[in-house]
Protein backbone atom coordinates (compact mmCIF):
# COMPACT_ATOMS: atom_id res chain seq x y z
CA UNK A 1 0.00 0.00 0.00
CA UNK A 2 3.07 2.24 -0.17
CA UNK A 3 5.34 3.10 -3.29
CA UNK A 4 8.48 1.38 -3.58
CA UNK A 5 11.13 4.31 -4.62
CA UNK A 6 9.91 7.64 -2.75
CA UNK A 7 10.92 11.14 -2.96
CA UNK A 8 12.93 13.14 -0.55
CA UNK A 9 10.14 14.93 0.57
CA UNK A 10 7.95 12.26 1.30
CA UNK A 11 11.20 10.65 2.99
CA UNK A 12 11.80 13.92 5.18
CA UNK A 13 7.76 13.38 6.19
CA UNK A 14 8.63 9.89 7.56
CA UNK A 15 11.48 10.81 9.63
CA UNK A 16 9.47 13.52 11.15
CA UNK A 17 6.31 11.11 11.29
CA UNK A 18 8.34 8.23 13.00
CA UNK A 19 9.47 11.99 15.95
CA UNK A 20 5.89 12.40 15.80
CA UNK A 21 5.38 8.54 17.19
CA UNK A 22 7.70 8.62 19.77
CA UNK A 23 11.17 6.93 17.79
CA UNK A 24 13.62 9.38 17.85
CA UNK A 25 15.75 10.64 14.79
CA UNK A 26 19.04 9.46 16.76
CA UNK A 27 17.81 5.95 17.28
CA UNK A 28 17.45 5.74 13.09
CA UNK A 29 20.55 7.67 13.06
CA UNK A 30 22.36 4.90 15.38
CA UNK A 31 20.60 2.10 13.04
CA UNK A 32 21.62 3.73 9.56
CA UNK A 33 25.37 4.19 10.79
CA UNK A 34 25.71 0.30 12.67
CA UNK A 35 24.29 -1.02 9.22
CA UNK A 36 26.85 1.27 7.32
CA UNK A 37 29.73 0.08 9.70
CA UNK A 38 28.85 -3.33 9.04
CA UNK A 39 29.11 -3.04 5.02
CA UNK A 40 32.36 -1.78 5.74
CA UNK A 41 33.36 -4.33 7.92
CA UNK A 42 32.10 -7.03 5.31
CA UNK A 43 34.12 -5.57 2.44
CA UNK A 44 36.72 -5.92 4.17
CA UNK A 45 40.11 -3.33 4.63
CA UNK A 46 42.43 -1.46 6.74
CA UNK A 47 42.21 2.16 6.48
CA UNK A 48 38.44 3.85 6.03
CA UNK A 49 38.35 7.36 5.57
CA UNK A 50 34.70 9.27 5.98
CA UNK A 51 34.34 12.20 4.37
CA UNK A 52 31.08 13.46 5.88
CA UNK A 53 28.77 16.93 5.70
CA UNK A 54 27.32 18.85 8.34
CA UNK A 55 23.56 17.41 8.00
CA UNK A 56 21.99 13.92 9.32
CA UNK A 57 23.90 12.28 6.20
CA UNK A 58 27.22 12.70 7.61
CA UNK A 59 25.81 11.49 11.23
CA UNK A 60 25.05 8.16 9.70
CA UNK A 61 28.55 8.58 9.12
CA UNK A 62 30.13 9.46 12.81
CA UNK A 63 27.80 6.34 13.99
CA UNK A 64 29.61 4.42 11.57
CA UNK A 65 32.88 5.35 12.89
CA UNK A 66 32.18 4.66 16.28
CA UNK A 67 31.42 1.28 15.50
CA UNK A 68 34.51 0.86 13.52
CA UNK A 69 36.45 2.19 15.48
CA UNK A 70 36.07 -0.12 18.19
CA UNK A 71 37.67 -3.21 15.98
CA UNK A 72 41.46 -3.41 16.47
CA UNK A 73 42.10 -3.84 12.91
CA UNK A 74 40.94 -0.93 11.35
CA UNK A 75 42.04 2.48 11.17
CA UNK A 76 39.26 5.66 10.97
CA UNK A 77 40.27 9.03 9.49
CA UNK A 78 36.97 11.44 9.46
CA UNK A 79 36.80 14.52 7.47
CA UNK A 80 34.38 16.91 8.37
CA UNK A 81 33.43 19.54 5.22
CA UNK A 82 33.24 22.74 7.12
CA UNK A 83 33.74 23.42 11.03
CA UNK A 84 31.97 21.48 13.91
CA UNK A 85 30.14 24.53 15.08
CA UNK A 86 28.09 24.36 11.51
CA UNK A 87 26.79 21.23 11.87
CA UNK A 88 23.42 21.78 11.67
CA UNK A 89 21.25 18.86 13.29
CA UNK A 90 21.42 18.08 16.92
CA UNK A 91 21.84 14.42 16.14
CA UNK A 92 24.63 15.02 14.08
CA UNK A 93 26.50 17.14 16.19
CA UNK A 94 26.25 14.47 19.15
CA UNK A 95 27.52 11.80 17.40
CA UNK A 96 30.16 13.74 16.13
CA UNK A 97 31.07 14.81 19.40
CA UNK A 98 31.51 11.46 20.57
CA UNK A 99 34.13 10.49 18.19
CA UNK A 100 37.09 12.46 20.59
CA UNK A 101 35.85 9.26 23.53
CA UNK A 102 36.15 6.41 20.61
CA UNK A 103 40.07 7.03 19.83
CA UNK A 104 39.86 8.15 16.40
CA UNK A 105 42.57 10.57 16.52
CA UNK A 106 42.49 11.61 13.03
CA UNK A 107 39.66 14.15 12.72
CA UNK A 108 40.07 17.04 10.38
CA UNK A 109 37.28 19.65 9.80
CA UNK A 110 38.18 21.60 6.53
CA UNK A 111 36.58 24.99 4.49
CA UNK A 112 39.34 23.87 1.20
CA UNK A 113 38.88 20.75 -0.32
CA UNK A 114 42.80 21.01 -1.01
CA UNK A 115 43.67 20.63 2.99
CA UNK A 116 42.47 17.22 2.38
CA UNK A 117 44.91 16.58 -0.29
CA UNK A 118 47.99 17.52 1.89
CA UNK A 119 47.27 14.67 4.49
CA UNK A 120 47.30 12.00 1.22
CA UNK A 121 44.55 10.14 3.45
CA UNK A 122 42.54 8.98 0.05
CA UNK A 123 45.52 7.78 -1.93
CA UNK A 124 46.05 5.43 1.25
CA UNK A 125 42.25 4.93 1.52
CA UNK A 126 41.15 0.77 0.94
CA UNK A 127 37.57 2.16 1.55
CA UNK A 128 36.09 5.95 1.54
CA UNK A 129 32.69 6.27 2.99
CA UNK A 130 30.82 9.64 0.85
CA UNK A 131 28.36 11.62 3.65
CA UNK A 132 28.66 14.55 1.94
CA UNK A 133 25.38 15.72 1.05
CA UNK A 134 21.96 13.72 1.62
CA UNK A 135 18.78 14.01 0.15
CA UNK A 136 17.91 17.40 0.92
CA UNK A 137 20.55 18.67 -1.00
CA UNK A 138 19.72 20.13 -4.40
CA UNK A 139 21.31 22.79 -7.16
CA UNK A 140 24.82 24.15 -7.25
CA UNK A 141 27.14 22.52 -4.71
CA UNK A 142 29.72 24.56 -3.18
CA UNK A 143 33.16 24.31 -1.50
CA UNK A 144 34.61 22.46 -0.10
CA UNK A 145 32.10 19.88 -0.63
CA UNK A 146 32.67 20.12 -4.38
CA UNK A 147 36.28 19.61 -4.42
CA UNK A 148 35.63 17.07 -1.77
CA UNK A 149 33.41 15.37 -4.78
CA UNK A 150 36.22 15.52 -7.23
CA UNK A 151 38.84 14.41 -4.82
CA UNK A 152 36.77 11.01 -4.26
CA UNK A 153 36.32 10.49 -7.77
CA UNK A 154 39.71 10.18 -8.40
CA UNK A 155 40.84 7.70 -5.80
CA UNK A 156 41.14 4.15 -6.31
CA UNK A 157 39.76 3.30 -3.01
CA UNK A 158 36.23 1.33 -2.65
CA UNK A 159 33.44 3.90 -2.33
CA UNK A 160 30.15 3.75 -0.22
CA UNK A 161 27.79 6.09 -0.20
CA UNK A 162 25.31 6.90 2.44
CA UNK A 163 21.44 6.79 1.02
CA UNK A 164 22.73 8.46 -2.05
CA UNK A 165 25.96 9.88 -3.70
CA UNK A 166 26.52 13.34 -3.06
CA UNK A 167 25.19 15.50 -6.03
CA UNK A 168 22.51 13.14 -7.54
CA UNK A 169 19.35 15.15 -7.42
CA UNK A 170 17.24 12.67 -4.80
CA UNK A 171 13.93 13.03 -6.92
CA UNK A 172 15.41 12.75 -10.61
CA UNK A 173 16.41 16.31 -11.44
CA UNK A 174 19.52 16.90 -13.64
CA UNK A 175 22.59 17.45 -11.05
CA UNK A 176 26.06 19.04 -11.77
CA UNK A 177 28.48 16.42 -10.75
CA UNK A 178 28.37 13.59 -7.80
CA UNK A 179 30.25 11.00 -6.61
CA UNK A 180 30.73 7.77 -8.82
CA UNK A 181 30.26 4.72 -5.56
CA UNK A 182 30.97 1.35 -5.63
CA UNK A 183 27.97 0.65 -3.43
CA UNK A 184 25.15 3.05 -2.20
CA UNK A 185 23.15 1.95 0.97
CA UNK A 186 19.68 3.95 1.07
CA UNK A 187 17.97 3.78 3.83
CA UNK A 188 14.22 2.76 4.51
CA UNK A 189 13.27 2.60 0.87
CA UNK A 190 14.63 3.17 -2.65
CA UNK A 191 14.99 6.91 -3.71
CA UNK A 192 13.21 8.24 -6.81
CA UNK A 193 16.65 10.13 -7.99
CA UNK A 194 19.10 7.20 -7.26
CA UNK A 195 20.82 5.78 -11.13
CA UNK A 196 23.27 3.10 -10.90
CA UNK A 197 25.93 4.90 -13.13
CA UNK A 198 26.71 7.00 -9.81
CA UNK A 199 25.67 5.03 -7.42
CA UNK A 200 26.55 1.45 -8.40
CA UNK A 201 25.14 -1.70 -6.68
CA UNK A 202 22.20 -0.25 -4.87
CA UNK A 203 21.27 -1.90 -1.13
CA UNK A 204 18.14 -0.81 0.11
CA UNK A 205 18.66 -0.84 4.31
CA UNK A 206 15.80 -1.43 6.92
CA UNK A 207 16.96 1.19 9.56
CA UNK A 208 13.46 0.14 11.64
CA UNK A 209 11.07 2.86 10.67
CA UNK A 210 8.00 2.52 12.60
CA UNK A 211 5.09 0.92 9.56
CA UNK A 212 2.67 3.66 10.99
CA UNK A 213 5.17 6.14 10.26
CA UNK A 214 4.46 5.90 6.29
CA UNK A 215 1.25 4.45 6.35
CA UNK A 216 -0.94 6.60 8.84
CA UNK A 217 -0.69 10.43 8.37
CA UNK A 218 0.49 12.36 10.61
CA UNK A 219 2.51 15.89 11.92
CA UNK A 220 5.50 15.24 9.29
CA UNK A 221 2.96 15.14 6.52
CA UNK A 222 2.09 18.73 7.08
CA UNK A 223 5.75 19.90 6.70
CA UNK A 224 5.93 19.24 3.23
CA UNK A 225 2.93 21.32 2.30
CA UNK A 226 4.03 24.79 0.46
CA UNK A 227 4.81 27.34 2.58
CA UNK A 228 4.13 31.15 2.48
CA UNK A 229 6.88 33.49 1.84
CA UNK A 230 7.99 36.28 3.64
CA UNK A 231 8.09 38.38 0.66
CA UNK A 232 4.42 36.92 -0.35
CA UNK A 233 1.70 39.19 -1.55
CA UNK A 234 -2.63 38.88 -1.48
CA UNK A 235 -3.54 35.62 -3.61
CA UNK A 236 -0.45 33.64 -3.32
CA UNK A 237 -1.55 31.61 -0.55
CA UNK A 238 -4.53 30.49 -2.29
CA UNK A 239 -7.97 31.79 -4.22
CA UNK A 240 -10.83 29.27 -3.23
CA UNK A 241 -13.78 28.74 -4.96
CA UNK A 242 -16.36 27.49 -2.87
CA UNK A 243 -19.64 26.34 -5.29
CA UNK A 244 -22.81 25.11 -2.58
CA UNK A 245 -26.04 26.43 -1.37
CA UNK A 246 -29.47 26.49 -2.45
CA UNK A 247 -31.06 23.49 -0.69
CA UNK A 248 -28.76 24.70 2.36
CA UNK A 249 -27.13 27.45 3.83
CA UNK A 250 -24.86 26.94 6.29
CA UNK A 251 -23.05 24.04 4.36
CA UNK A 252 -20.96 25.82 1.86
CA UNK A 253 -20.69 28.89 4.87
CA UNK A 254 -18.55 26.32 6.63
CA UNK A 255 -16.46 25.11 3.76
CA UNK A 256 -15.40 28.49 3.47
CA UNK A 257 -15.10 29.51 7.03
CA UNK A 258 -12.65 26.55 7.05
CA UNK A 259 -10.54 27.36 3.89
CA UNK A 260 -9.89 30.80 5.30
CA UNK A 261 -8.44 29.57 8.80
CA UNK A 262 -6.63 26.79 6.99
CA UNK A 263 -4.22 29.42 5.42
CA UNK A 264 -6.36 30.29 1.68
CA UNK A 265 -6.15 34.44 0.82
CA UNK A 266 -9.14 34.64 -0.52
CA UNK A 267 -12.34 32.73 -0.40
CA UNK A 268 -15.44 33.49 -2.58
CA UNK A 269 -18.67 31.81 -2.39
CA UNK A 270 -20.65 31.31 -5.51
CA UNK A 271 -24.52 29.96 -3.83
CA UNK A 272 -27.89 30.51 -5.52
CA UNK A 273 -29.61 33.63 -4.61
CA UNK A 274 -32.02 32.76 -2.46
CA UNK A 275 -29.58 31.97 0.65
CA UNK A 276 -26.25 34.06 -0.92
CA UNK A 277 -27.14 36.80 1.77
CA UNK A 278 -27.30 34.69 4.78
CA UNK A 279 -24.25 32.88 3.39
CA UNK A 280 -22.93 36.80 3.59
CA UNK A 281 -24.03 37.30 6.89
CA UNK A 282 -22.36 34.60 8.52
CA UNK A 283 -18.56 36.33 8.32
CA UNK A 284 -17.36 39.70 6.69
CA UNK A 285 -14.48 38.06 5.71
CA UNK A 286 -16.68 36.01 2.75
CA UNK A 287 -16.66 36.97 -0.51
CA UNK A 288 -20.27 36.23 -1.86
CA UNK A 289 -21.53 35.99 -5.40
CA UNK A 290 -25.24 35.72 -5.94
CA UNK A 291 -26.54 33.36 -8.65
CA UNK A 292 -29.20 33.24 -11.23
CA UNK A 293 -32.02 31.53 -9.26
CA UNK A 294 -32.86 29.50 -6.18
CA UNK A 295 -30.41 26.63 -7.58
CA UNK A 296 -27.62 25.99 -9.48
CA UNK A 297 -28.64 25.80 -12.78
CA UNK A 298 -27.07 25.97 -16.28
CA UNK A 299 -28.11 29.76 -17.14
CA UNK A 300 -24.82 29.89 -14.32
CA UNK A 301 -22.49 28.39 -16.69
CA UNK A 302 -20.93 32.01 -17.52
CA UNK A 303 -20.60 33.25 -14.42
CA UNK A 304 -19.11 30.77 -12.91
CA UNK A 305 -17.18 29.84 -15.68
CA UNK A 306 -15.43 33.89 -15.31
CA UNK A 307 -14.82 32.71 -11.53
CA UNK A 308 -13.05 29.81 -11.52
CA UNK A 309 -10.20 31.47 -13.95
CA UNK A 310 -9.56 33.62 -11.37
CA UNK A 311 -9.06 31.16 -8.90
CA UNK A 312 -7.00 28.42 -7.64
CA UNK A 313 -9.36 25.84 -7.11
CA UNK A 314 -12.76 24.86 -7.27
CA UNK A 315 -14.44 22.88 -4.22
CA UNK A 316 -18.06 22.21 -5.28
CA UNK A 317 -20.86 20.15 -3.79
CA UNK A 318 -22.07 21.31 -0.29
CA UNK A 319 -25.79 22.03 0.29
CA UNK A 320 -26.36 22.53 -3.53
CA UNK A 321 -29.51 19.59 -3.93
CA UNK A 322 -29.82 17.16 -5.99
CA UNK A 323 -32.48 18.50 -8.26
CA UNK A 324 -32.21 17.91 -12.33
CA UNK A 325 -31.04 21.35 -13.55
CA UNK A 326 -28.25 21.17 -10.71
CA UNK A 327 -26.79 17.93 -11.93
CA UNK A 328 -26.97 19.36 -15.37
CA UNK A 329 -24.59 22.69 -14.01
CA UNK A 330 -22.56 20.58 -12.57
CA UNK A 331 -21.73 17.93 -15.30
CA UNK A 332 -20.70 21.53 -17.16
CA UNK A 333 -18.90 23.18 -14.31
CA UNK A 334 -16.27 20.60 -13.88
CA UNK A 335 -14.66 20.21 -16.99
CA UNK A 336 -13.76 23.87 -16.73
CA UNK A 337 -11.93 22.86 -13.49
CA UNK A 338 -7.67 22.50 -13.72
CA UNK A 339 -8.53 21.52 -9.64
CA UNK A 340 -11.29 20.86 -7.99
CA UNK A 341 -12.71 19.19 -5.04
CA UNK A 342 -15.55 17.78 -5.03
CA UNK A 343 -17.99 16.83 -2.32
CA UNK A 344 -21.66 15.76 -1.31
CA UNK A 345 -23.99 17.12 -3.34
CA UNK A 346 -21.81 16.57 -6.26
CA UNK A 347 -20.97 13.67 -6.35
CA UNK A 348 -24.20 12.21 -7.24
CA UNK A 349 -24.49 10.84 -10.73
CA UNK A 350 -20.60 12.29 -10.91
CA UNK A 351 -19.50 11.35 -14.65
CA UNK A 352 -15.30 10.51 -14.16
CA UNK A 353 -12.50 10.21 -15.00
CA UNK A 354 -12.16 13.73 -14.98
CA UNK A 355 -11.36 16.23 -17.97
CA UNK A 356 -7.64 15.81 -19.09
CA UNK A 357 -6.62 18.96 -17.87
CA UNK A 358 -8.41 18.50 -14.33
CA UNK A 359 -6.82 17.40 -11.14
CA UNK A 360 -9.57 16.21 -8.96
CA UNK A 361 -9.99 14.85 -5.16
CA UNK A 362 -13.13 13.44 -4.34
CA UNK A 363 -14.35 13.04 -0.60
CA UNK A 364 -17.12 10.75 -0.02
CA UNK A 365 -18.45 8.61 2.71
CA UNK A 366 -18.96 5.34 2.13
CA UNK A 367 -22.59 5.28 1.11
CA UNK A 368 -21.54 8.13 -1.56
CA UNK A 369 -18.09 5.69 -2.62
CA UNK A 370 -21.25 3.19 -2.82
CA UNK A 371 -23.19 4.91 -4.99
CA UNK A 372 -19.90 5.71 -6.76
CA UNK A 373 -18.39 2.47 -7.66
CA UNK A 374 -21.81 0.18 -7.74
CA UNK A 375 -20.21 -2.18 -5.65
CA UNK A 376 -20.45 -2.46 -1.46
CA UNK A 377 -17.65 -1.36 -0.22
CA UNK A 378 -15.72 -4.30 1.80
CA UNK A 379 -14.96 -3.72 5.65
CA UNK A 380 -11.83 -5.77 6.21
CA UNK A 381 -9.11 -3.22 5.77
CA UNK A 382 -6.60 -4.50 3.10
CA UNK A 383 -9.48 -5.41 0.73
CA UNK A 384 -11.15 -1.92 0.96
CA UNK A 385 -7.60 -0.34 0.66
CA UNK A 386 -7.43 -2.90 -2.38
CA UNK A 387 -10.82 -1.62 -3.90
CA UNK A 388 -10.09 2.13 -3.18
CA UNK A 389 -6.56 2.33 -5.11
CA UNK A 390 -8.38 0.26 -8.27
CA UNK A 391 -11.23 2.98 -8.28
CA UNK A 392 -8.52 6.24 -7.93
CA UNK A 393 -6.36 4.67 -10.61
CA UNK A 394 -9.06 4.20 -13.16
CA UNK A 395 -10.77 6.74 -12.79
CA UNK A 396 -7.38 8.98 -12.28
CA UNK A 397 -8.64 10.95 -9.67
CA UNK A 398 -7.83 11.30 -5.48
CA UNK A 399 -10.34 9.89 -3.41
CA UNK A 400 -10.29 10.09 0.15
CA UNK A 401 -12.91 8.02 1.96
CA UNK A 402 -14.38 9.04 5.10
CA UNK A 403 -14.51 7.23 8.62
CA UNK A 404 -13.31 5.83 11.32
CA UNK A 405 -10.13 5.70 9.59
CA UNK A 406 -9.90 7.88 6.68
CA UNK A 407 -8.47 6.32 3.60
CA UNK A 408 -6.61 8.45 0.96
CA UNK A 409 -5.57 7.38 -2.01
CA UNK A 410 -4.20 8.67 -5.36
CA UNK A 411 -3.20 5.85 -8.15
CA UNK A 412 0.01 4.84 -6.30
CA UNK A 413 -0.36 4.92 -3.00
CA UNK A 414 -2.74 4.54 -0.02
CA UNK A 415 -2.36 6.37 3.31
CA UNK A 416 -4.96 6.50 6.36
CA UNK A 417 -5.87 9.17 8.82
CA UNK A 418 -7.10 8.53 12.55
CA UNK A 419 -7.50 11.89 13.84
CA UNK A 420 -10.77 12.48 14.68
CA UNK A 421 -13.40 10.91 17.08
CA UNK A 422 -17.55 10.56 17.34
CA UNK A 423 -18.34 13.42 18.15
CA UNK A 424 -17.41 14.80 14.46
CA UNK A 425 -20.68 13.15 13.15
CA UNK A 426 -22.07 16.21 14.27
CA UNK A 427 -23.53 17.96 10.61
CA UNK A 428 -21.09 20.31 8.72
CA UNK A 429 -17.45 18.60 9.89
CA UNK A 430 -17.64 16.91 6.50
CA UNK A 431 -18.12 20.56 4.45
CA UNK A 432 -14.83 21.76 7.20
CA UNK A 433 -13.23 19.00 5.41
CA UNK A 434 -13.68 19.93 2.10
CA UNK A 435 -12.59 23.58 2.83
CA UNK A 436 -9.40 22.45 4.31
CA UNK A 437 -8.58 20.06 1.71
CA UNK A 438 -9.49 23.42 -0.91
CA UNK A 439 -6.90 25.91 0.61
CA UNK A 440 -4.33 22.82 0.62
CA UNK A 441 -5.02 22.10 -2.79
CA UNK A 442 -4.79 25.77 -3.96
CA UNK A 443 -1.00 25.54 -3.20
CA UNK A 444 0.02 22.03 -3.05
CA UNK A 445 -0.22 18.64 -4.96
CA UNK A 446 -3.65 16.54 -4.48
CA UNK A 447 -2.68 13.86 -2.59
CA UNK A 448 -0.53 16.14 0.00
CA UNK A 449 -3.65 18.22 0.36
CA UNK A 450 -6.09 15.31 0.83
CA UNK A 451 -3.76 13.59 3.20
CA UNK A 452 -2.97 16.69 5.46
CA UNK A 453 -6.23 17.54 4.94
CA UNK A 454 -7.94 14.65 6.97
CA UNK A 455 -5.10 14.79 9.25
CA UNK A 456 -5.57 18.23 9.98
CA UNK A 457 -9.66 18.04 10.15
CA UNK A 458 -9.55 14.94 12.49
CA UNK A 459 -6.84 16.91 15.42
CA UNK A 460 -8.78 20.25 15.30
CA UNK A 461 -11.59 17.67 15.92
CA UNK A 462 -10.01 16.28 18.57
CA UNK A 463 -9.05 19.75 20.24
CA UNK A 464 -12.83 20.43 19.98
CA UNK A 465 -13.67 17.23 21.56
CA UNK A 466 -11.43 18.14 24.69
CA UNK A 467 -13.39 21.44 24.72
CA UNK A 468 -17.04 20.68 24.19
CA UNK A 469 -16.68 17.33 24.64
CA UNK A 470 -19.74 15.61 22.26
CA UNK A 471 -21.79 18.41 22.38
CA UNK A 472 -18.40 20.13 19.93
CA UNK A 473 -20.11 21.71 17.05
CA UNK A 474 -18.41 22.03 13.32
CA UNK A 475 -17.66 25.38 13.89
CA UNK A 476 -15.45 24.37 16.91
CA UNK A 477 -13.26 22.77 14.58
CA UNK A 478 -12.95 25.59 12.32
CA UNK A 479 -11.87 27.58 15.69
CA UNK A 480 -8.85 25.07 16.06
CA UNK A 481 -8.05 24.84 12.78
CA UNK A 482 -5.04 27.65 13.47
CA UNK A 483 -3.53 25.81 16.38
CA UNK A 484 -2.80 22.76 14.21
CA UNK A 485 -1.53 24.04 11.42
CA UNK A 486 0.66 25.57 14.25
CA UNK A 487 1.78 22.99 15.76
Amino acid sequence: MIESAITSSRMRAIDANCEYLGLGGRQLMENAGASLAQEVAQHGGNNIVIVAGRGNNGGDAFVAARHLASKKDIDVKVVLAGRASQIRTEDARQNFKLLKHCGITDILEIVDGRELGATGWLENADVIIDAILGTGVKGHIREPESTLIDMINLSNAHVIAVDIPSGIDPDGGSFEKAVHADVTLTFHRMKTGLVEKHAGEIRVVDIGVCRDAEDFVGMGDLHVLTRRRADSHKGQAGRVLVIGGGAYSGAPALTALAALRCGADIVTVAAPDNVASTIASFSPNLIVRHLSSSRLCPDDEEQISDLIRTHDVVVIGMGLGRNRDTAEAISRILPMCTKVVVDADALHELVLPPAEECEMIITPHAGEFEALTGCRTPSEVKARADAILAFSTNKNVVTLLKGRYDMICDTKRVAFNRTGNPGMTVGGTGDVLAGIVGALFATSPAMDAACCGAFINGLAGDLALEDRGYGLLATDVIDRITEVMEQ
